[in-house]
Order: C-alpha cells, then structure tokens, then sequence
C-alpha cells in the first residue's frame, strides 16, 4: 500500500534533479492550458470561472442586460445574485489571510473543473439566442467551436504530455523539456484528444450531480497519465485501467491533495509565483509517483487491459 510521505519524498527528489526543466514545463502548461489552479493563470481565473456566466461576465455585458430586461432573469439567476451577495457579506468578515485562503480553495476547484469551460461557453452563447442578440450568439458559437478545438489538440494533449515528462524525469536528470511533445509527433495525437474530451464530457455530465462530478474526476484521474506511457491505448481500456487503479484509493487520494493545501496557500500568498518556482513540479512529480505505484498494484495483480502498460522506460 502506497504512503503519502514517501511518494512525497520522491518527488521531491525528482524535482531537485531536473529542477529548471520541471519549472519550465510546468509554466507552459500554466500558461497554455490552465491546469495549475494556483498559478498565476488560476488565480487570475478563479473568481470568474466559479460563475456560471464567468466568459461574458468580464465584459459585464449579461449583468447589465439582465438589469435592463429584468422579465429574463429566472430562479438561477437569482440565486447567482444571492450567492454573490452572500460571498460579499462573508468576504467583509474575513481578514486578509482568510480570504486568501477562500481564493485558495476556488482556485483549486477551479482547477478541477478547468476541462468543462468550454461547454459553459455554449450555454452562453444559448443565452445570447434567448435574449435575441443572434450576433453574439453566433459570435460565442464560433469561440465555442475555437475553444472545443483548442482544448482537444493543444491543451490536453499538452497536459498529457507533461504526465509523460514526469513520468521519464523520475528515470534520470535534466530530463528533456521536448518530451513533452512526444503526444503530438507519434501520430497519436487524435486518439489522445478524443478519449480526453470523453473524459471532459463525463465529467462534465457527473458534476450535474455534484457529488457523482467529484467521484468521477478521482475515478478518471490516471487517464492521462495512461495516456502518456500508452497513447495508442484504446478508449474502452483506458477508462477501465483508471477505474481500477483508483478504486480504492479515491479517498485516500484526496487527502494526498489536501496535502498541498498548505503549499496552495502560500502561492496564492506569493501571487502565484511559489507555485511556478516550486509547487507545480512538486506536486506533478508526487503525482507521476502515485500512477507509478498504482501501475505496479495493477500489473501484479493483473488487472483488466494491464498489458496495456507497455513503456518498460517507465
């Protein structure tokens, strides 16, 4: 059974021998794609992205619609008003390192529903159409559509990519920053964006119920991993590998996350920039120990589609 300490303590290894490349790569992936909550892309992202209108609420545009055309507004909308006005209320309470501690929490939650932004960007451009703003309603069609692209053959591959450089950093030092890019070059790259955006979708359909969304990001957590050491990997097993090797171990996981929260709020503290000097990579690398030990569970006891573990470098 695996320890939290030690996957820590390795990775912490891993990190001090491949420390600028890991800081590298995992500032790309900040940049690019949004995936560390605590960034400072995350933090940034964090209040607007808590919202369900968070794109279109950077104009204002909708809030201020919905002032003039108050016969539009529905239950949900009013229950946005007053949760916003709650958070208000509870944020006038709170001394500085406890709102910084709120933002820590947001921002990590909203790391966690990162890959789903994309769909909110439809319902928006849904509720363009309903107000009969048909321009911009075909205007957040079409960044749907540039968003949905980009988040398919750029960004999760990216993120699919740096599972793989961690996953080769533990080997050695001055791992090559270009492992990242080996998901697009071995002509895989389709494969990898279809089963990430079926991850994306579920995952998305799960936190219709809330609690299902957060069972279900801890069952598919290993997909990319998996795809990293597999990309030709087929759907059907890449889903039921992850299943398997998080059941479990999903709590147990979550409290390896809880782990960072600490670490989560200094950066939020430091602005982010604690994350992109250290915390990004450390907790990447503790990340790859876990698939690694989880892996070994699952090729002993010779689960399902375990022959799909095929990269003796690993």
């Amino acid at each position: 059974m695996w320890k939290r300490k030690e996957l820590k303590q390795k990775a912490k290894e891993v990190v001090k021998k491949n420390y600028w490349t890991a800081v590298v790569v995992c500032f790309l992936i900040a940049l690019l794609t949004g995936e560390f909550g605590t960034s400072i892309i995350g933090i940034w992202q964090s209040d607007d992205s808590m919202e369900p209108y968070y794109i279109i609420d950077n104009s204002k545009f909708v809030k201020q619609k919905k002032e003039q055309n108050e016969q539009l507004q529905n239950n949900e909308d009013n229950k946005q008003i007053i949760l916003s006005l709650s958070k208000e209320k509870i944020e006038e309470t709170l001394n500085t390192t406890q709102i910084k501690a709120l933002e820590a929490v947001e921002a990590n939650l909203n790391n966690a529903t990162k890959s789903q932004r994309y769909i909110f960007k439809i319902w928006d451009a849904i509720n363009f159409f309903n107000i009969n703003e048909t321009g911009l309603g075909v205007t957040f069609c079409i960044s749907s559509l540039v968003a949905i692209l980009f988040t398919m053959f750029i960004a999760d591959p990216l993120i699919v990519g740096g599972k793989r450089y961690f996953l080769k950093a533990r080997k050695g030092e001055k791992t090559k920053i270009g492992i990242i890019g080996d998901v697009f070059k071995q002509n895989n790259l389709l494969n990898v964006a279809i089963i990430m955006l079926l991850r994306n979708i579920y995952n998305a359909l799960w936190y219709l119920t809330i609690i299902g969304g957060i069972i279900k990001t801890y069952e598919y957590r290993m997909i990319p991993f998996i795809l990293a050491e597999n990309p030709k990997i087929k759907r059907k097993e890449a889903f039921k590998l992850s299943k398997q090797m998080m059941k479990g171990n999903k709590w147990r996981t979550f409290i390896l996350d809880m782990s960072f929260f600490g670490w989560n709020l200094l950066s939020v503290l430091t602005y982010g920039l604690l994350s992109i000097l250290y915390v990004n990579p450390y907790n990447s690398a503790t990340m790859a120990e876990l698939y690694i030990e989880l892996r070994n569970i699952a090729i002993k006891e010779k689960y399902e589609y375990y022959e799909a573990f095929n990269d003796a470098e690993i």
